[in-house]
């Protein structure tokens, strides 16, 4: 497997141009979804380089992250005349770049694909690192392969087009990052500003963010989880400290999807969360479990958890819906021998990965999160 390369673009146009000259390609494909199309995709089709490329558009949102997407993705390009030669270019979000990088990997046993995230959650999380997949039978990324993109082409310009509630949810993994890595950043990451509403006059969110300084600090979190993955490719060891907070979040994130799959004529659907709002109250979880399995500090506990329900609110669940929780995590693919498996934190950068608890200890933290400050 070829090594990844990211880049922090100055020059897109440029970058993006030498990144595809040194990948072999007869035809290129670009995979996107009918949001990123209509916001993100006016900023790169005038490039030179992509004028003879074939769009595929798919349905937005996690909820089309599945074997119905996949399918029509492989069908184009089928139908296109890609070959195993071909170049495919992931522009989007997480979601775009997890099923396009699945698509891409196992097309005529694996093609060259480039990754241009388009969200903040995808620029320091989902295109980096080599995990591709969908989710299927109700569960979150249950189907996928590790293979890394060539490139991930890193611009912060794109971010001006995403809304508060992504912002935030791209802001959530590297609140993680902080906490997996040292006391200055994940300071850092509490103090900032991200949804820009100090100073806000007119209603719009983002329009005040410090996108100099968030652009420097998604270069720092892109680096965390760089260093951790070249480490341990394929998830054996320390590559499980990038898990804190998913056990919970997933599991949360799925129980989402479910709701959302339920309609009845007489209620709407409900909207599924984000994937790093699930994570945001992933942490609080097993921050509560840190404290009182590991030791993570209390005042470092309140301070998260207090940014935390400040800027992500809270999902709603009741008590009676632990056991289905549970059932839920009991699915995580970091489990062993059914049992449910955590990274937790003896402190902020102290890593303690492959940790368990007991039932009655996940009650308690789901009782902590519903409970809590």
């Amino acid at each position: 497997m070829m090594e990844q390369r990211i880049i922090i673009s100055q020059d897109l146009r440029k970058e993006l141009a030498l990144a595809i000259s040194a990948c072999e390609h007869d035809r290129i494909f670009i995979l996107t979804d009918v949001l990123t199309r209509r916001h993100c995709w006016p900023l790169i089709n005038g490039f030179p380089t992509l004028k003879d490329a074939e769009v595929i558009e798919i349905h937005a949102s996690d909820a089309n992250k599945n074997l119905e997407s996949l399918s029509q993705v492989w069908k184009a390009l089928g139908e296109n005349g890609a070959t195993r030669h071909s170049l495919l270019i992931n522009l989007g979000g997480g979601m775009v770049t997890d099923l396009g990088g699945f698509a891409a990997s196992t097309f005529k046993r694996g093609i060259n694909f480039i990754n241009i995230p388009t969200t903040l959650l995808a620029m320091v999380d989902a295109s980096v690192g080599g995990k591709t997949g969908i989710n299927f039978n109700g569960l979150k990324n249950e189907i996928g392969v590790f293979n890394d993109s060539r490139f991930v082409m890193l611009d912060t310009r794109f971010l001006r087009t995403l809304d508060e509630e992504n912002l935030l949810s791209g802001y959530a993994e590297m609140i993680k990052h902080g906490l997996i890595s040292d006391h200055r950043r994940w300071a850092d990451l509490l103090q900032f500003d991200i949804t820009g509403r100090e100073g806000m006059s007119d209603g719009h969110s983002n329009r005040s963010v410090d996108w100099e300084g968030l652009q420097g600090m998604v270069a720092e979190s892109v680096s965390v989880k760089e260093r951790i993955v070249e480490q341990d490719p394929h998830e054996k060891g320390i590559r499980k400290a990038l898990n804190l907070g998913h056990t919970f979040g997933h599991a949360f994130e799925s129980l989402s999807l479910r709701r959302a799959a339920l309609k009845t004529d007489d209620q709407q659907p409900q909207k599924p969360i984000l994937h790093g709002f699930a994570v945001a109250y992933g942490l609080v979880c097993e921050l509560y479990l840190s404290a009182v399995k590991t030791g993570f500090p209390t005042e470092k506990l309140r301070q998260t958890v207090s940014f935390i329900h400040e800027h992500y609110g809270r999902f709603y669940f009741t008590c009676d819906d632990y056991d289905a929780i549970i059932r839920l995590m009991l699915h995580d693919k970091k489990n062993r021998a059914g049992v449910i498996n955590f990274t937790l934190l003896a402190d902020v950068g102290n890593i303690r990965i492959d940790q368990t608890a007991s039932t009655d200890e996940i009650r308690n933290a789901l009782d902590f999160y519903r409970e809590g400050e």
